[in-house]
């Protein structure tokens, strides 16, 4: 089953993603292993209106050869459902008034949002969601203060994709408890879901976050992989993986100077290139065993 070429499928991103902050926050303060300030280029803060963050943003990928459009308003930082319903109009409104955007990708919580925001947001008709589901275990989800239960994640996603708006998925490998074959397992609930596209992201462990502490405290209670393992165990999530499913991201990364410990010091763009090998060596695809 090989599909264009490759052993997986791999999400093709319909434009350029501009990072914006809009200021949100969360509900419950911020998830254990989290610290925003990691995972956003630094034009984007909420001290500069929408506007100017999509024209400094444009200029940002231009500098680094990335010239193409259509680009898309990327309200990634925290929860950007976390806020009235005429909060969200204004902000959605003022991206996609910028004459260079084409549409929003809306990174949130499970637990933020209502009808009332998903009628809205459908009603834009150039909107993907992206949730952070992190686990599908709910004692995991407790031990790292999620605030909401897996139950919770599908109910979002099943009235998100009800109004036809694309879903995607962010999911956390290796957060404290959980092994290679919970997650295993776990895949069965990730294909469950009414899901367009998931995320992978390695477990990273932040400077400055309880989960850090955590780290110091009970190290026996993570599993780190080794790079060679955890090609490993995406091939074993890719075999369960339901076929329709395509993959946005292979891992995650952040400036190393966030690292409370070393990452692998491969970037996660050249992660496709050895999951494919390992693939091909072990003669399997996605969604291998989907029965």
């Amino acid at each position: 089953m090989d599909l264009e070429g490759r052993r997986y499928r791999a999400a093709r991103e319909p434009g350029q993603k501009l990072v914006v902050d809009a200021g949100f926050t969360c509900p419950h303060g911020r998830c254990t292993f989290c610290d925003n300030a990691a995972f956003h280029p630094s034009y984007s803060v909420p001290s500069k209106s929408i506007t100017q963050q999509i024209d400094e943003g444009i200029a940002f990928h231009a500098a680094r050869g990335r010239t193409q459009g259509p680009y898309l308003a990327y309200f990634q930082s925290f929860s950007n459902t976390f806020a009235s319903l005429d909060r969200l109009k204004a902000v959605y409104g003022e991206a996609l008034a910028h004459p260079a955007v084409e549409g929003l990708v809306i990174g949130t919580r499970p637990d933020c949002v209502n009808a009332e925001k998903l009628d809205y947001i459908a009603s834009l008709g150039c909107v993907r969601m992206e949730y952070g589901i992190e686990s599908c275990r709910d004692e995991t989800l407790r031990r790292v203060h999620r605030g909401h239960d897996f139950a919770c994640t599908e109910r979002a996603l099943r009235e998100t994709a009800a109004r036809g708006i694309p879903v995607g998925g962010h999911w956390i490998l290796g957060l404290p408890g959980e092994t290679r074959e919970t997650l295993l397992e776990d895949v069965a609930h990730i294909n469950a879901l009414p899901l367009d596209t998931v995320k992978f992201h390695q477990l990273q462990i932040l400077k400055g976050t309880p989960m850090a502490a955590e780290f110091a405290e009970r190290p026996g209670d993570f599993v780190r992989w080794s790079l060679p393992e955890y090609i490993d165990l995406l091939a074993g999530l890719i075999e369960r993986l339901r076929p329709d499913i395509a993959v946005g991201r292979l891992a995650a990364s952040v400036p190393p100077r966030y690292l409370a410990v070393p990452g692998w010091g491969v970037k996660a763009t050249a992660l496709s290139a050895l999951l494919e090998a390992r693939l091909r060596e072990r003669d399997t695809w996605q969604g291998r065993y989907i029965t």
